[in-house]
């Protein structure tokens, strides 16, 4: 036969590049949304509010038996409320590569938090990705003397969001009796939460209420809906990709964003990538690829 159903071992595999996919291309309609007058905050309500109610349906009345679960989740749902915020006003700020690139410092973060949280100390393995995850860092961001730290807002911005995504993965090893929608409604609540305070100081800026004019058109809704899709498939997507697959293979898979990150950011934002960026790049996803292969602790996300 021509057409034959995907092997079950393959269905995660292409969830997780699906949602690599998305992850690294929504970055565009939130830069149109914010160039229209509806910032980082306020899009991550709108997007994610839309979704929520939906959500609430869905594992609300599942999610009273694990009530016991309470502040693991609350403090999840703060971590990766955190993640999202930061990630979309990193990328609205910042060349979208370097924000990612950045982002994916999250393996050192990941040993600093096990060993903090969980107790892993770790080996010469852990030592040597923070090492060169550094190193990388410092190449990329071409600093040539002192520390490889940020030099703009954008980019403090996607290192926190890596940040943020390595404790939530710490948090969510912590929380594996708790099926994956109710954590998923949480985290779309902590989103909304953690968003309050920037949409609060987006209103005090010049051209803040340019918004409620923008809010009457229907392209921003559809954009607004478009993204909210996304991110709804997208959340679940990763989910169930490292349900189903070691997160070992998961977190290689989910190097692909870098791919259409690169991609698209010349592509839409006409972005040039340096060759301190490759090399600095590829020697943080060479850090990636070492925790990758490392012993398997469970879910990730």
């Amino acid at each position: 036969m021509f057409f034959q159903r995907p092997s079950p071992t393959l269905i995660p595999v292409f969830a997780l590049l699906i949602a690599a996919t998305a992850w690294g291309s929504v970055w565009y309609p939130y830069r149109l949304l914010n160039e229209v007058g509806i910032g980082g905050g306020l899009a991550s309500i709108l997007t994610y509010g839309l979704s929520l109610p939906f959500l609430g349906w869905l594992y609300g009345a599942q999610s009273q038996a694990y009530r016991r679960f309470w502040k693991g989740l609350l403090l999840l749902a703060l971590a990766t409320g955190w993640t999202n915020l930061s990630y979309v006003l990193a990328v609205l700020n910042g060349e979208i590569l370097r924000v990612m690139l950045l982002f994916y410092l999250a393996p050192v973060w990941t040993l600093l938090f096990s060993w903090a949280l969980l107790g892993e100390v770790p080996d010469r393995r852990g030592y040597a990705v923070f090492v060169l995850a550094l190193a990388g860092a410092w190449v990329m961001l071409d600093v040539g003397h002192g520390w490889p730290l940020p030099t703009n807002g954008g980019e403090w911005l996607g290192l926190a969001s890596g940040m943020g995504f390595a404790l939530a993965n710490v948090l969510t090893r912590q929380l594996a009796p708790v099926p994956v929608g109710v954590r998923s409604l949480w985290i779309f609540v902590g989103v909304l939460v953690v968003s309050l305070p920037a949409l609060a100081y987006e209103a005090t800026l010049p051209g803040a209420g340019a918004w409620l004019v923008v809010l009457t058109g229907w392209d921003a809704w559809l954009w607004i809906l478009l993204i909210a899709v996304v991110l709804f498939f997208a959340t679940h997507a990763v989910q169930y990709g490292l349900a189903h697959i070691p997160p070992n293979r998961g977190i290689i898979i989910l190097l692909f964003e870098l791919i259409v990150v690169a991609v698209t950011g010349v592509w839409w934002a006409n972005e040039i990538i340096e060759i301190n960026e490759w090399i600095g790049g590829a020697m943080i996803l060479a850090a990636t690829l070492v925790t990758a292969k490392g012993k398997d602790h469970g879910p990730a996300h």
